[in-house]
C-alpha cells in the first residue's frame, strides 16, 4: 500500500515521501495517527497546497520537543518489581510502566514514544530511548529494583543487586566509603587550618621584628 508520509518516519521516510508499506501497518498506526495519507492523486493535491503549512507545525513541534529533551534526557526513573534471588522479575516492566512512571514525574508522554523492543525482566540499569518528535530523541534510565533502597545502591554500584547478601555487602561498602569521604574532608580542613595558622605566625613574627628593631630602619632613613 502507498503513503505520502506527513511527517518524518524513522526507518521509512521523510515528510512527503511516497512509501510502500504494509497496509495492516497503515490502517493501524499510520492513517490513524495523521502521520500519512493515502498515496491518491487528489491527496497529493492536497498535500502540496497544506505542504507549507505542514512544514511550519513540524519546526515549531520540533522546537517544543527540543526544549523537553533538555530536561528530560539523562534523567532517570525508579521502577520497583518483585524478583527472585536470581534478580529475574515476577513478571516484566513494559513500555507503558515506563511511561507511565515518566508521567508521574511531570512529563507528557505516551507508550509509543517509549523505545522498548522488548519488555524487562530481570532487575537492572536499562537505556531506553524516548522518542519525543520525529526528528528528536532522548535517553533515559530505567532503574528496576525491589526497592527504593536497592534502586539507591543500583544506582551507585551500576549493577542489579541480586540477594539480600548482595545487598548487605553494598551498603556497608558505600557506608565505608561515606566514612572515608568524611575522613578526607577533616583532614583538610586541618591542613587549612594549620596553613592559616603558619601564615598568622609568620606574619605576628615579622611584625615583632620591626618592633623590636626600630634602630634598623631609622640608619637606613638616615644614611
Amino acid at each position: 500500500m502507498e503513503v505520502i508520509l506527513l511527517e518524518r518516519i524513522d526507518k521509512l521516510g521523510q515528510m512527503g515521501d511516497v512509501v510502500s508499506v504494509k497496509p495492516g501497518y497503515a490502517r493501524n498506526f499510520l492513517l490513524p495517527q495523521a502521520k500519512a495519507l493515502r498515496a491518491t492523486a487528489e491527496n497529493s493535491k492536497h498535500f502540496e497546497t497544506q505542504r507549507a503549512q505542514l512544514e511550519a507545525a513540524n519546526l515549531e513541534k520540533r522546537a517544543d520537543a527540543e526544549k523537553i529533551g533538555k530536561k528530560l534526557n539523562g534523567h532517570k526513573i525508579v521502577v520497583v518489581r518483585q524478583a527472585g534471588e536470581s534478580g529475574q522479575l515476577y513478571g516484566s516492566v513494559n513500555a507503558r510502566d515506563i511511561a507511565n512512571q515518566i508521567v508521574d514525574e511531570g512529563f507528557t508522554i505516551t507508550r509509543r514514544q517509549i523505545g522498548l523492543a522488548q519488555p524487562i525482566k530481570a532487575l537492572g540499569l536499562y537505556d531506553v530511548q524516548v522518542s519525543l518528535h520525529p526528528e528528536v530523541s532522548v535517553n533515559i534510565t530505567a532503574n528496576v529494583a525491589r526497592s527504593t533502597e536497592e534502586a539507591k545502591i543500583q544506582a551507585k554500584t551500576g549493577h542489579a543487586v541480586m540477594s539480600i547478601e548482595e545487598e548487605e555487602l553494598a551498603q556497608a561498602k558505600i557506608k565505608a566509603e561515606e566514612v572515608f569521604e568524611k575522613a578526607e574532608d577533616v583532614e583538610a580542613v586541618k591542613e587549612d587550618t594549620l596553613t592559616e595558622t603558619d601564615s598568622i605566625s609568620n606574619s605576628e613574627a615579622t611584625k615583632n621584628e620591626v618592633v623590636e628593631n626600630p634602630s634598623s630602619s631609622e640608619e637606613k632613613q638616615t644614611d
